[in-house]
């Protein structure tokens, strides 16, 4: 009820009575009146004047159920929406754990979760990942895919085009005018990708997405998508300072980190949808590598007690990176047996 009345205090253009609300939602007065001062205390300023009714006069910068669910609606030029739920915590040790368990215990595909605080997230290669809390975004989606699971990692590709997607979004209409799209370092402000699925902005990390699942031979029970993203973040430790930065750090804008979960929905909708119809990244290959940094460049390749350099050229349609060797030999190398870096830093 709480994220009803929110949506339609957010789609009054200006005061919306207390009557209409009521009678939209067949509640009482007060229960409209207790809603209205549950959001107060949540950090929403909303005006209330007699026989206007109320107006919402800034947000605040949340990530909770009713926050995200209120903006969700879409229109009907847009395509379905796979989020069937959303969950929020305000802390939690790991949402891939949290979402494993409700996975393991029944919870629908389409199932969202949502921290403020990550106690303990992980990141590639079992690296620990401690968040400090309300400048972040830390969420994981479930998903029950009637897929192959040699199909299931590609996930994380759609997944990582989605946020570089939403992130340009967001970039795009940041109206500073000492911005102007460009970052403090004078470096254009854009998000791309490190194959596979790190997002960067300005040459540095600003997401970490981890995929895990639990699946068959011949059958996926469910997949879980760990996103982190640093949004308005302003120190990092000194272990990933060089690594890691945020769009704060790279506009000097602070933005609401649910509008970038709800852009991130609506594009991951549209990119899951198709990607269910081949089980492959066919559809995707030009745009992934029109966002890969990568692409066209020497990178360094770790694999095993090997290295060597090669030239990237994009994926496949499996999201194997294709190098050319020195020698002039092309191969296709996969993610999780390799690593993958620039020769003069981390791109």
């Amino acid at each position: 009820m709480k994220s009803k009345i929110l949506k339609m205090l957010r789609d009054a253009d200006e005061f919306i009575s207390g009557q209409s609300i009521c009678d939209a939602l067949n509640v009482s007065r007060t229960a409209v009146w207790k809603y209205i001062n549950q959001l107060k205390t949540e950090g929403y300023e909303i005006e209330a004047v007699s026989n206007k009714g109320y107006h919402i006069v800034q947000y605040p910068d949340i990530v909770t159920k009713e926050e995200i669910e209120s903006q969700l609606v879409l229109k009907e030029s847009e395509t379905e929406n796979i989020i069937k739920k959303v969950v929020f915590y305000d802390e939690v040790d790991s949402t891939n754990n949290v979402a494993k368990q409700a996975a393991e215990d029944g919870e629908e595909s389409g199932t969202l979760f949502v921290t403020e605080h990550q106690t303990a997230g992980r990141g590639r290669r079992g690296k620990t990942w401690i968040s400090p809390a309300g400048s972040e975004i830390f969420m994981t989606l479930l998903l029950r895919p009637e897929i192959n699971p040699a199909a299931a990692p590609m996930l994380t590709i759609i997944a990582a085009m989605a946020v570089a997607y939403a992130l340009n979004d967001i970039v795009k209409y940041i109206s500073n005018p000492i911005v102007k799209n460009i970052s403090k370092s004078g470096i254009p402000v854009e998000c791309f990708i490190k194959w596979p699925n790190d997002i960067v902005m300005g040459n540095h990390k600003i997401c970490g997405i981890l995929t895990e699942m639990s699946a068959e031979p011949d059958w996926t029970n469910y997949v879980v998508i760990g996103i982190g993203i640093n949004v308005n973040t302003e120190q990092f430790d000194d272990e990933v300072n060089g690594i890691a930065t945020s769009i704060y750090r790279q506009t000097g804008v602070k933005v609401k980190r649910s509008t970038i979960i709800v852009h991130f929905i609506k594009h991951f909708s549209q990119m899951y949808t198709k990607f269910i119809e081949t089980c492959d990244l066919s559809a995707f290959i030009e745009d992934y590598n029109t966002l890969l940094i990568n692409c066209g460049r020497q990178v360094q390749i770790h694999e095993n007690n090997c290295s060597y350099t090669a030239l990237a050229q994009g994926i496949d349609k499996f999201g194997q990176l294709i190098v050319e060797k020195e020698d002039g030999q092309k191969t296709e190398i996969m993610a999780g047996e390799v690593s993958v870096r620039g020769l003069y830093g981390y791109v």
